[in-house]
């Protein structure tokens, strides 16, 4: 008491000329400092401090800190009165004079505390009181929740960082008087929840959870959106704080049970958060909470803990979660995915990937729960797979393969395959494979053949030439391969159609070559050395499901082209299947189908034809076809019709008969068979516009002229040198050559043949002929004619050498002439 006594004497002259009306800014900044020179600079027992500061400082330092113009005075008096409640020991005295002041100085409209720094000291003023007088503050909650609301949107930062530390201490402090206020204080801290310094927004986001907790839990709704979005704060320390206060909710809030439909999500969210701290964090709650419910409803779950089995199959690496964990989802999935699907269609990217990765967290715990979504889960996923972003389709497929993991296929493929029904979108066969990829193996296998007959469907693996469908229905064929292995063997044939028909596509090499490795590790699983041995199983019900609609088939097809696949791709099978084979060509290459469709079949026929042994005839029956070849299909082709397809058609048929005649599957005795059909075709053909088919068209005469020119009758040897020694003028020196070697087995035959003698006027017209062509302007044709001449010289010798000699003197290479007439002598002498 005595030093109380003392120290309130020493400031009763400071205290005097502070509260003088009229007092300057020197006198009252100097009674300020001699003030705090008695009370702060010495120390002194807190009872003392109380004492003086209770019944003589508080009202004078109020009135100062509320009123004073000078800065520096408001800044001494909030200093000495932080002294003063820091150390007396019945701080909640001043409480009456105090808040009132605060009030006034922080909410506008009255007073507005220009300076930045002390408004950050009035509100460490705030929080020193809520720290020291706890629940006593009460009768003084709107005061501080008033100022709260308005300092919380404070211009400077720290004042909203020290307002939410002061909203936190505030709750704590008087939470069953704090409830009846909290609400006042969302909506300025959601106002500066997204504030552009991260500090303040880690702040906020602790502020509201402890508002919520120990305050209205009903706010819970106005707040969330809001947390959601901070979920998405690119500072990891913003959605660290967000993990806690989810966390703590579902741990402590007194009515969590109607709130955790809307919390579970954002808390598994956290999961994939991309720092390993804050997903472990997450993790951390989450086994947390699971346990807890699993004690509160421990009754409920009791047969569950006594007989739960573990899933049989489950995703490699994956820990499974507890059963309080499963169980909160599942009960409250049917709350959560509506709201989660529309999210994964939604139109910002951030907001779908997140989802997309919840949906997989979700299904994880739900396991068999995913049944009684199916449809939902399914819509959404056909709409999700086809996102740009790359991320959301990979977690939907991720997602899709849990469905194959705990949902029974009965249920899965039956929903999916009837979705192909509809239009079969490249989603629903991501989906589809997805499940299959998700499933185990002898789960699948009873239905297998339902599945090999859904993608074997026109509808299904014919309904789009697009590329990526076809991409995806070959993984589709790659995931059964891969899961069933050698239960593929039932379905090989409808799995070898899918096939068949992506190759059949025109599409890129690189496509084609994955056709081709997916059908080696069909052959591979089932321990057979290469797909060969799956087009040998195959070839003839292949060729019998292409040929269905061959008498209507038009250029448009897409049978033709994967009768192209069927025939080149199976190398030497081809031979084993000939009788089906040559049917649909026969059906298919009547003159009167469409050009378009002929060529293209006759295009695949002649490359099968450059190489027979290896395909057509690797079993060597092809020549028992060889009439109906030529005389069903050729000959009818060969027949002249106006426009360029046709004319292209001619041009693959002569190719084919060269092809055959080439490889010697024609032989001189088949060659006699079909002759008297073919012969006057072929002579047709060497005035073709196609240098090609001229050039096929003489070496082709001159085949048959060798083996059955003899037989000729006087028509044809006319008809025939006629049109090949038109040939000597063609454009092309291919050409020209090869008239030159006909017109020497002409020769050659007419030698041998009955019809010599009436031949000799046209004898004596061709010497004259192939003589002007010893003028040829290529040397080699020049050579050519000459061995005509010397071959032909045999027959007419006199004759030739009349001719020569008035045709000598006007030839520019007089030297062939004379050589011809040297050979003409060398032969009479030697005769």
């Amino acid at each position: 008491d005595m030093a109380a006594a003392g120290v309130a004497q020493a400031l009763s002259r400071p205290l005097s000329s502070l509260q003088e009306p009229g007092c300057g800014r020197a006198a009252r900044l100097r009674a300020l400092e001699a003030i705090r020179a008695e009370v702060q600079d010495r120390p002194l027992p807190a009872a003392v401090v109380q004492e003086v500061f209770g019944a003589q400082l508080v009202r004078p330092l109020t009135r100062c800190l509320a009123g004073d113009a000078a800065e520096r005075c408001r800044e001494l008096a909030l200093q000495l009165l932080c002294h003063g409640l820091s150390h007396g020991d019945r701080p909640g005295e001043a409480l009456p004079i105090l808040l009132p002041a605060l009030a006034q100085r922080l909410c506008p409209p009255q007073g507005f505390e220009p300076s930045e720094e002390l408004r950050l000291g009035l509100v460490q003023l705030l929080g020193l009181l809520l720290q020291r007088c706890g629940a006593s503050m009460a009768p003084y909650l709107g005061n501080v929740t008033r100022i709260l609301q308005a300092t919380l949107l404070d211009q400077y930062a720290e004042v909203r960082r020290e307002s939410c530390r002061c909203a936190v201490a505030c709750a704590r402090a008087m939470p069953e008087h704090f409830h009846m206020q909290s609400e006042s204080l969302i909506k300025p801290l959601m106002q500066t929840i997204s504030h552009q310094h991260y500090r303040v927004r880690v702040e906020v986001i602790q502020a509201t959870g402890a508002v919520i907790q120990f305050g209205n839990g009903k706010s819970v709704d106005d707040v969330l959106s809001h947390l959601a979005q901070r979920l998405f704060d690119e500072i990891p320390k913003v959605r660290h704080a967000v993990t806690t206060v989810i966390g703590e909710w579902l741990l402590h809030l007194r009515d969590r049970y109607s709130y955790f439909h809307k919390l579970i999500p954002l808390l598994l969210g956290s999961f994939t958060d991309e720092i390993p701290e804050n997903t472990k964090l997450a993790w951390t709650y989450w086994e947390k909470i699971g346990l807890q419910w699993e004690k509160e409803n421990e009754e409920d779950l009791k047969d569950k803990m006594d007989f739960s089995v573990s899933p049989s199959h489950y995703p490699k690496g994956v820990t499974r979660p507890g059963l309080g964990c499963r169980e909160l989802v599942s009960r409250n999935l049917s709350k959560i995915l509506p709201g989660l699907c529309h999210d994964i269609t939604d139109w910002v990217e951030s907001t779908r990937i997140k989802a997309s990765q919840l949906l997989y967290t979700l299904l994880l715990h739900a396991e068999d729960f995913i049944t009684q979504h199916m449809e939902l889960l399914l819509r959404t996923l056909y709409q999700a797979c086809l996102d740009e972003e790359s991320d959301v389709v990979k977690n939907c497929v991720k997602a899709a393969e849990l469905i194959g993991t705990f949902v029974s296929p009965k249920v899965s493929l039956r929903l999916i395959t009837s979705a192909f029904g509809k239009t079969p979108k490249p989603s629903c066969i991501m989906v589809l494979t997805a499940v299959i990829r998700g499933s185990p193996k002898e789960i699948l296998q009873p239905h297998l053949t339902d599945l090999g007959n859904t993608l074997s469907q026109a509808g299904v693996c014919q309904r789009s030439e697009e590329v990526f469908y076809m991409e995806q229905l070959l993984s589709c064929v790659q995931a059964l391969i891969e899961v069933c292995q050698e239960d593929c063997k039932e379905i090989n044939l409808q799995l070898m159609k899918v096939l068949v028909t992506i190759m059949a596509i025109p599409s890129s090499q690189d496509l084609k070559e994955k056709v081709e490795e997916t059908m080696s590790s069909l052959a591979e699983v089932q321990r057979l050395d290469s797909f060969l041995y799956l087009y040998k199983q195959h070839i003839i019900e292949l060729l019998e499901w292409v040929s269905v609609s061959c008498e209507c088939w038009t250029c448009y097809s897409p049978e033709i082209l994967q009768l192209d696949v069927i025939a080149t791709h199976s190398g030497p099978v081809i031979g084993e299947a000939l009788n089906n084979f040559i049917l649909i060509l026969t059906t298919c290459l009547q003159p009167n189908k469409d050009p378009q469709m002929r060529l293209k079949l006759f295009t695949v026929l002649s490359q099968l034809l450059q190489k027979p042994s290896e395909t057509v005839n690797s079993q060597g029956l092809f020549p028992s076809y060889l009439e109906t070849v030529i005389k069903d299909i050729l000959a009818p082709n060969l027949q002249w019709h106006a426009g360029r397809t046709a004319a292209a058609i001619r041009t693959t048929a002569v190719s084919c008969l060269w092809a055959l005649i080439h490889c010697e599957m024609l032989s001189p005795k088949e060659i006699l068979k079909v002759k008297d059909g073919l012969m006057p075709q072929i002579i047709a053909s060497l005035d073709e516009d196609s240098k090609i088919t001229r050039l096929l068209a003489c070496r082709i005469v001159s085949v048959f002229l060798k083996a059955c020119g003899r037989e000729f009758d006087e028509d044809k040897f006319i008809k025939t040198y006629t049109e090949v020694l038109k040939r000597l003028d063609d454009a092309s020196c291919d050409v020209r050559l090869a008239a030159a070697h006909t017109l020497t087995n002409w020769f050659k035959c007419l030698k041998d043949s009955d019809v010599k003698s009436a031949m000799e006027s046209h004898t004596q017209f061709l010497y004259q002929e192939l003589l002007i062509h010893l003028d040829d302007p290529d040397q080699n044709i020049q050579i050519a004619v000459l061995e005509v001449l010397k071959e032909g010289s045999a027959l007419y010798p006199e004759l030739l050498m009349r001719e020569i000699e008035g045709v000598v003197h006007k030839h520019q290479t007089p030297v062939y002439c004379n050589q011809l007439l040297h050979h003409i002598q060398s032969a009479k002498e030697s005769a």
